[in-house]
């Protein structure tokens, strides 16, 4: 398959900015931007819909995400402290996370700029952390009452600590056209919105109830599913050394977002999100740059990969891209 990838299409993560601070450095994080960081590289025009600090930390990710030629003129500066979250990583590089309070992001006002956005928005990433303040709850919402019919309305669900509730959760799920969750975020829902046992009835039940197109659960090492109300596809994961999985999640609903925009099967879409999400958990920190040959073959849909440009996939990966 030849498809190429619809370079125009206006993709926004809205939510919690910040840097994570990782025991030998701080690397930009936030689960919304690394969304929008991973579709601006995939070929998307991306925005981060969102709130930094009058301070040195905030200036340092505006100029950050400016390198990664992400626009910032969505983010808003304001007097709270830019948002910090000390990342803590177990032996095989799976992160635990203690996320500073009331950070600028959890006071998101939005700006008309952004309001006109919402409206030729193809799809929109949102989660429950930015909403555990009520300013950027409420920012968020309008945001998603604004985007047109046809817009992605994607519920990347991402649970932290003990900021999300019932409410929230239900809330987002009516909001949102699609849903992505990790297999841990399952078991949380499971016991929330009382759902089945099965794996796949559970699925299928938020997807009835809430009306969903789309769902993605990602399994790390095991791979991912997704499913739409006509079909169930799964994709085994790829055997690799993991430097951390700080991000993956993230630029894999990229990838799947990009996928389901330019009408793509929903094996293919999987298959492709998961090639990209296996990268990132190669390499350190949430957005790591993503190489020259992995973005042409996101494009070309091919089974070969490009290998003479730099940055060559590692064997591991390399045997995975089929």
């Amino acid at each position: 398959m030849n498809t190429t990838i619809n370079r125009r299409y206006n993709i926004v993560g809205i939510g919690e900015l910040l840097w994570d601070m990782l025991p030998e450095d701080r690397r930009l994080g936030g689960a919304p931007a690394n969304f929008a960081i991973h579709a601006r590289a995939l070929g998307a025009n991306a925005r981060i819909v969102s709130a930094v600090g009058r301070d040195s930390d905030g200036q340092d990710i505006l100029e950050s995400l400016t390198h990664k030629q992400v626009p910032t003129d969505l983010i808003l500066r304001n007097s709270r402290p830019t948002g910090k979250v000390l990342v803590h990583l177990d032996a095989s590089g799976h992160p635990s996370y203690t996320i500073e309070q009331n950070a600028a992001w959890d006071f998101m006002v939005l700006s008309a700029e952004a309001q006109q956005l919402a409206g030729v928005c193809d799809a929109i990433c949102f989660g429950s952390l930015a909403q555990r303040n009520l300013p950027s709850r409420l920012s968020i919402h309008q945001f998603l009452i604004h985007t047109p019919e046809h817009c992605l309305r994607i519920f990347d669900i991402n649970l932290r600590q003990n900021y999300y509730s019932k409410e929230i959760i239900e809330m987002s799920l009516g909001a949102a056209n699609v849903l992505k969750l990790n297999d841990d975020e399952l078991v949380v829902l499971r016991e929330i919105l009382e759902l089945p046992e099965s794996e796949e009835q559970a699925l299928r039940t938020m997807m009835e109830r809430y009306n969903l197109r789309y769902i993605a659960l990602t399994r790390g090492a095991d791979g991912s599913l997704m499913m739409s109300p006509e079909q169930t596809v799964q994709c085994a994961g790829t055997p690799l050394t993991v430097q951390d999985t700080i991000g993956a999640g993230d630029s894999f609903t990229a990838a799947m977002a990009l996928g389901i925009l330019n009408g793509l099967p929903l094996d293919i879409i999987n298959r492709n999100a998961g090639h990209v999400a296996a990268y990132v958990c190669s390499h350190a920190g949430a957005t790591p740059d993503l190489p020259a040959w992995l973005v042409a073959e996101f494009h070309r849909k091919t089974t070969v990969p490009i290998q003479t440009m730099s940055n060559p996939p590692s064997p591991e990966l390399k045997k995975q891209i089929v």
